[in-house]
């Protein structure tokens, strides 16, 4: 089983700058198709970005492409979202997700996840 384990969130003003990064706890993502959804209070959870297991194909949602990148190091288990120019809207739960095959934006999909990273990006 593999057990997504997410870091990194915190309090930005906005403008700034987070790198949230996911590791593996137990069986390695390798093979796994990896993505970040969020989830704000009150909404229902989002797609943000995911990436393929071998790192060659990237998705972003139109909300966030141009601001944040997604990447992976099998090597080392762990993929990581660089998000830059936060807005107050990317304020929201971030989780990182795995699933077999290729990246989908229903998180319905995905079979594992983390517990959630908190983002807040103040105005």
């Amino acid at each position: 089983q593999v057990q997504p384990v997410e870091s990194g969130g915190g309090l930005v003003q906005a403008g700034g700058s987070l790198r949230l990064s996911c590791t593996a706890s137990g069986r390695t993502f390798s093979g796994y198709a990896m993505s970040w959804f969020r989830q704000a209070p009150g909404e229902e959870r989002e797609f943000v970005a995911g990436i393929s297991w071998s790192g060659g194909s990237e998705y972003y949602a139109d909300s966030v492409k141009g601001r944040f990148t997604i990447s992976r190091d099998n090597a080392k288990n762990t993929v990581c979202l660089q998000m830059n120019s936060l807005k107050p809207e990317d304020t929201a739960i971030y989780y990182c997700a795995a699933k077999l095959g290729s990246i989908t934006i229903y998180p319905g999909n995905y079979i594992y996840w983390g517990q959630g990273t908190q983002v807040t990006v103040s105005s």
